[in-house]
Order: structure tokens, then C-alpha cells, then sequence
């Protein structure tokens, strides 16, 4: 894709998508702001044989280069030439890229045209100004920047002041906005549900499909109509497929022009979040409604506010607090000895989910498992399964996906660990300790008002954990504040911040050398896909090669491409591979929406994802069986070629268990995956028989390590603890 059409994309962006969340700074002002030049590169300009032939030559002279060179050299020096190409956007970077790029032109070019052969002549002969270069020069550089002939059109677009001025409609009335502040398990969005039920039109707007599926079960179930709108899913209630009157959506899904009598926006404080955070700003300034209902925490009251002066509306607060108490133990659980009925272990990484579930197996438990990457089914399945009394499945193990969408009965929250990846303002991957919001979310799980546990507790695995647990839940949730985050030419109110559009350039590097048209190649740039799974990214360009083509992707397309039919995972890698596949079929129902003639089986796909979610819930009832599967073959996802976990680096991090050594150092080894390397060792040089090795195994996964080593002889102890510290 060339330079042009790269900046004629990123100016067709909708504004809604650009800046979203509000800063607690003053307004910059600021009118405009040059560019950042770094982002233009230049296009390459054919040496081709004038059309003109030698005319010039004809009229005037053979022209000597090193008086050319001479003369070329002083026009780059003129600083009336310098300011002059700088009002027409060349600053000193792109004036020297310019100027370099004429030269190499004028002094390389068989022939010239016949203008520039003559000007050229003369100034040589001291009959011309050496400014009559200037036409010629920037002409050049306007071939190869070719953005400096609309780079004024570039700024308007991209001028992103004042966005409650984008939704006429909603400016057209006004508006009652109520917050409901609280924490988790604090009846906020049920006051605010109430409120949505109880009137004549109404639109919930939630993060994750869970959320509205609840939503969207509930008022039907109350008697109220309601659809169903995220952006894979659309399901009317009236037979003939007329809109209700309610609809329960995503909130990348609200529709802004529609008019409702009562709105609700829930979990506003993401407003902030770097990639989604635009949604959450369209849906506060834009959404059409007579009253606006906000639900979130009490640390997003204030920019709330402050964002409603910017339209003119009063806001009401109603403040609520929790329903059942939470208590911080005094103790860490230390062992999975110490589990109880109940009991909820949160971790930050699947290798822990499959370490810790493995454990708890051990030990003859049974025990659910959530994680964000499992289907919503799947995830409901294992919720359900593990709130049934009648169940055994008393012990929950999960990431902070449970921090949001899910009612779950848990008596006891214990965080594996604090340390939680993040992805910073630049896109990076980092390691950070959980704020304190993040751990009031999860933290609030325990003993929720509609469980069976009245009152909830929270402690820590480790006993070094358990302070710096104690001191986040202390600090006051920060109020909402964003740093300066601009996009090059984008001139933002300072209440706002410019979206992070990481993924966006991501997706269209990947399809930027297959042919499609603009809007197409858009909508295929904001597809939700998940960028770390390998097979999806290669589905989403086989996707847009097929749609360049104009081939419809057919059902038996999509099931050739997956190899449908697909059976009970056997494995761990088994499972991660439906996981994506799942993903697949999400990325198709949510093109089927945007291009229904070419995704025409989105039916027929949506039972096969249905399938294919109970095939992965079989999985995941059989984790601890997959997980000892890829045990015997191979190392788990994410793990190193030793058997390494990555998310389980040492030993109490990954299991609650003392192992040899006390020390926490990271890195140390996990003796249950050094078989292929160190324990094969072992075997090989007499220290350890195979049957003292797999019995080895069998113990250290129990936690008694120290007893096996005990029955080794003293010399084979010794030795064996050397090889391990080594």
C-alpha cells in the first residue's frame, strides 16, 4: 500500500475510535501541532528518459554536473528557500530528504525536461537566480512526499476537539445522567437494571458478551423484551424479527442514533482502558437517551462529571456500599493441603491454571477452571458446575476473568500471586503488581449477596504475599487519571487521550499486499482477533485472501479450513488449539454481520461453534487428564525446552508447595518437567533407577519430595542435590 492511500486510511477512521477516555489536565488549546515527520517516507521517483528528448540540449547546452552540483548545493543552503519550503510542510527533515533525492534525480537522469535543462544552464552561465530551482524542487519533493498536497485536509480530520459535538442527536436533548458509585457487591447496577426494566425503551451496554447475555435472559425472563446485540451475535425475540424495544449489547455494539427512554452504561471506569476505551466515550457523549445510567466505581465520579460540563448536563451520584463484608485473613493458605470448600485460587497465567489444577487433582479433589480464552460457554458450564451444591467440585481456579461476568459462589479468594502482565501505553509487555482496583474486583468475588456465603475472605498463597496484599487493598482507589497520549497531526481536547491503534496497524500489515478496496480493508483492520494465536492470525488472512478474490468462505470452505469435524482434546496443545479454533468461527460470525454476501453460512457456522464449545467443556472437565497427556509427551504451552513454565517460576509460585530449597529466587527449576534433560541424566549414569525416578515424580507432584529423598542413599542424595542446584 502505498504512503497516500496509508494516510487516506488512517483519515477515514471514525472519530469514535480516536479518543476516548477523559484527563484530569487542563485543556491543551494548542490550535495546531506540526507532524511527526518520522512517519513519512519517501517514494522512490523512476529515472526515466525525459519526453521531451534533448531539447533542452538543443537550446541551450551539455550541462556540467560539477557546476551543477555547485550550484544545487547553494540553493540547499538558501534559508529564504528553507522557510519557504517550510510553509509548504517541509521541515528540516523532509527538506533534507527532498533535497537529496533532487539532486540524486537532476544529476543521474539521462536527459531533463527541457525547462529544467535550460534554468539549470543559465544559472550556470550567471544569466538565472539560483531561486528559480525552487518550482522544479518542490514539484520533486511533492512526488515523492505525496501527502504534502493534503496535508492541510489531513489536519482537519484529524482535529479531534470538542467530540460531544459529533452526536447531534443526543445534543438535541436533554439528558439525565445518574451514577451509580460502589464497589463490587454493592447493588449499583442492579438499582441501575431496575431502572432499564421499569421503562418504555432501553439499552444496556456491558464489556463482555457475558454480561449482556445476563442481561439479555433477565428481562426476557421479567417480561420485558429484549435483544441480543454483541459483534458475533444477533438474536431478536420477535419471531419476524422486528426490533424490541429493549436490547442488551456489547458496548462497541450501542447504536448512538437510536432514541431510548433509559440507558445503562456499565463499568464506566473502563473508559480509561487503552484500546477499548473509545467505546465507553461514544456510548457517555453519544448515546441517544433520556436518562443515562452510569455504573462504576467511585473513583470515576469526578472526570464523569467533568466530561458532562463539556455537554452541559447536571449528573446525579447515588453512592452505595458493599452488601456483605470481606475480610483480609491474617494467614496465607501456604499449602493446597489447606483447601477448603469454597475456596477460589486466582492466578495470572495458564501454566499456574495448569499446574495448580494438576496439584488439587493429586490430592483428590475436583476442581472448575475459568480462564479468559475459554469460550462463554465453557466458561458458564464451569461456573454453574462449580456453584451446584450437589457437585463435588468445590475448589475454583481461575484468572481475573472472574472478575467481571460471572456470579460465582466463593467463600474464599487466594491470590496465587500480585504480579499480573500489563501492556503499556507503548504496546509493551510488562510485568506490574495488580493495582489496587484490579484486586477490590477480584477481591469482591468472595461472598457475594446472592451466594451462599454471607461473608467473603481473601488472603494470599504465600506468606510474603500476604502484607503487600494488605497494603493494596488499604490504598485509596486513585481517581481516574491518563497521561499525554497523542497520535501524530491528532489534535485532542485535553480531556481526552488518542486510542492505542497497536492492533489496527498490526492487522493491516499483515493484509497490506492483498487487494482490497478501502472500506473493506477498514472493516478487516478492526476485527477483534486475538494477535498471539498463530492459527487465528492465519485464518484472518486466508479470510482476506478469499475475500479479495471475491469467493464467498462457504460452510464447507470454513470446515475444510478447520478440519471439522474436530474430537475431544487429548491433550493440553489440543485444547489451546480449539480455543483458537473457536476464535476462528468468532472472526467469521462477526465478518458475516459486516459482509453478509461473502460469509453467507453464519447459521451454519454458529451450530458448529456451539459443537465445538461443548467439545472444549468436555476438555476442560478433563484438564488435570490433559495436562498429565502433555505431561508424558511434551512440555506445556509456554514452557522451555527443559520444561521450564514460564508463568511458573518457581516453585511456590506455581504450586503452594516448599520444595528442597525455601529460596524464591526466580528461575529455579521445576523437578516434575526435568525429566527429558536432568532426570534422563540421572538414569543414564546409575544414580537413580527409572522406577526411583517415576516414583520421584509421583512424590514431588504430591508435595513430599523430601521424603523420596530421603530413601535415596546418602551419596545419591548428595549428588542428585548437586545436579538440581546446577
Amino acid at each position: 500500500m502505498s504512503l497516500r492511500r496509508c494516510f487516506l486510511l488512517l483519515s477515514r477512521l471514525p472519530v469514535p475510535r480516536r479518543a476516548c477516555a477523559i484527563r484530569r489536565a487542563a485543556s491543551s488549546g494548542s490550535s495546531s501541532r506540526p507532524p511527526d515527520t518520522s512517519l513519512f517516507v519517501p517514494l522512490s521517483v523512476r529515472s526515466e528518459t525525459s519526453r521531451d528528448g534533448d531539447i533542452g540540449l538543443e537550446l541551450s547546452q551539455a550541462l556540467d554536473k560539477s557546476e551543477i552540483l555547485k550550484a544545487l548545493n547553494r540553493f540547499y543552503k538558501r534559508k529564504e528557500i528553507q522557510k519557504v519550503a517550510a510553509e509548504q510542510g517541509l521541515d528540516a527533515r523532509l527538506f533534507h530528504q527532498a533535497f537529496i533525492s533532487f539532486r540524486k534525480y537532476v544529476l543521474e537522469m539521462p536527459s531533463l525536461g527541457a525547462e529544467l535543462h535550460i534554468i539549470l544552464n543559465d544559472i550556470c552561465c550567471g544569466a538565472g537566480h539560483i531561486d528559480d530551482i525552487y518550482p522544479y524542487f518542490i514539484r520533486h519533493a511533492k512526488q515523492i512526499f505525496p501527502m504534502l498536497d493534503c496535508m492541510e485536509d489531513l489536519r482537519k480530520i484529524s482535529d479531534l476537539r470538542v467530540p460531544a459535538n459529533w452526536y447531534p442527536e443526543a445534543r438535541a436533548i436533554q439528558r439525565k445522567v445518574v451514577f451509580h458509585a460502589g464497589p463490587t457487591n454493592s447493588g449499583k447496577t442492579y438499582h441501575a437494571i431496575q431502572r432499564y426494566l421499569a421503562a418504555k425503551s432501553g439499552i444496556y451496554c456491558g464489556p463482555l458478551k457475558l454480561l449482556a447475555h445476563e442481561i439479555f435472559e433477565k428481562s426476557n425472563s421479567a417480561g420485558v423484551p429484549c435483544d441480543l446485540v454483541t459483534g458475533e451475535e444477533r438474536t431478536f425475540v420477535d419471531p419476524e424479527g422486528r426490533q424490541s424495544s429493549h436490547v442488551a449489547c456489547t458496548i462497541e455494539m450501542c447504536s448512538v442514533t437510536t432514541p431510548y427512554e433509559v440507558a445503562v452504561i456499565d463499568e464506566i471506569q473502563m473508559i480509561k482502558d487503552l484500546a477499548r476505551g473509545w467505546a465507553w466515550t461514544r456510548a457517555l457523549l453519544g448515546l441517544c437517551a433520556e436518562e443515562i445510567h452510569v455504573c462504576g466505581e467511585a473513583a470515576a465520579v469526578n472526570f464523569v462529571r467533568e466530561l458532562m460540563f463539556s455537554t452541559g448536563e447536571e449528573m446525579e451520584v447515588h453512592n452505595y456500599e458493599r452488601l456483605t463484608p470481606f475480610s483480609v485473613l491474617d494467614h496465607a493458605v501456604v499449602s493446597l493441603d489447606n483447601l477448603r470448600p469454597g475456596d477460589c485460587i486466582v492466578c495470572f497465567s495458564k501454566n499456574d491454571i495448569y499446574s495448580i489444577s494438576r496439584q488439587i487433582e493429586v490430592r483428590g479433589l475436583e476442581c472448575a477452571v475459568i480462564y479468559g480464552s475459554l469460550p462463554p460457554g465453557t466458561k458458564l458450564s464451569q461456573a454453574k458446575k462449580f456453584n451446584d451444591p450437589d457437585d463435588p467440585c468445590k475448589i475454583l481456579v481461575a484468572t481475573d476473568a472472574i472478575g467481571m461476568g460471572l456470579n460465582l459462589s466463593i467463600r474464599r479468594i487466594i491470590f496465587n500471586s500480585l504480579v499480573k502482565p500489563t501492556v503499556n501505553e507503548k504496546g509493551e509487555k510488562e510485568m506490574d503488581t495488580i493495582s489496587t482496583s484490579q484486586a477490590l474486583q477480584i477481591a469482591g468475588r468472595a461472598g457475594r449477596f446472592s451466594s451462599v456465603f454471607k461473608e467473603g475472605q481473601v488472603t494470599t498463597m504465600h506468606h510474603d504475599d500476604l502484607p503487600v496484599l494488605k497494603e493494596i487493598l488499604q490504598h485509596p482507589v486513585d481517581p481516574i487519571e491518563v497521561g499525554d497520549i497523542f497520535v501524530s497531526l491528532s489534535q485532542v481536547d485535553g480531556l481526552y487521550f488518542v486510542c492505542n491503534i497497536d492492533d489496527f496497524k498490526f492487522l493491516a500489515d499483515m493484509i497490506q499486499h492483498i487487494p482490497l478496496n478501502l472500506r473493506s480493508r477498514y472493516v478487516f483492520c478492526t476485527a477483534p482477533i486475538n494477535k498471539k494465536q498463530p492459527f487465528v492470525c492465519t485464518s484472518f488472512l486466508k479470510f482476506a485472501r478469499q475475500f479479495s478474490r471475491d469467493e464467498p468462505l462457504t460452510f464447507d470452505w470454513v470446515c475444510r479450513h478447520i478440519n471439522w469435524p474436530l474430537v475431544t482434546p487429548r491433550n493440553i496443545k489440543d485444547l489451546v488449539h480449539l480455543e483458537a479454533v473457536h476464535d476462528v468461527l468468532d472472526l467469521y460470525l462477526w465478518l458475516s454481520y459486516r459482509f453478509m454476501d461473502m460469509f453467507p453460512d453464519a447459521n451454519l457456522v454458529r451450530e458448529v461453534q456451539q459443537e465445538l464449545d461443548h467439545i472444549i467443556q468436555q476438555g476442560v472437565r478433563n484438564i488435570t487428564r490433559l495436562i498429565r497427556a502433555s505431561e508424558a509427551q511434551a512440555p506445556l504451552p509456554g514452557t522451555g525446552k527443559n520444561g521450564d513454565a514460564a508463568g511458573i517460576q518457581h516453585r511456590s509460585r506455581g504450586s503452594g508447595i516448599q520444595g528442597p530449597s525455601s529460596s524464591r529466587a526466580r528461575g529455579n527449576k521445576t523437578l516434575g518437567r526435568a525429566s527429558g534433560s536432568l532426570g534422563s541424566r540421572l538414569v543414564q549414569e546409575g544414580l537413580l533407577t527409572p522406577e526411583l525416578l517415576d516414583q520421584l515424580r509421583s512424590e514431588w507432584s504430591q508435595g513430599r519430595i523430601i521424603s523420596t529423598l530421603n530413601q535415596i542413599t546418602r551419596r545419591q542424595r548428595i549428588d542428585s542435590a548437586k545436579r538440581l542446584n546446577e
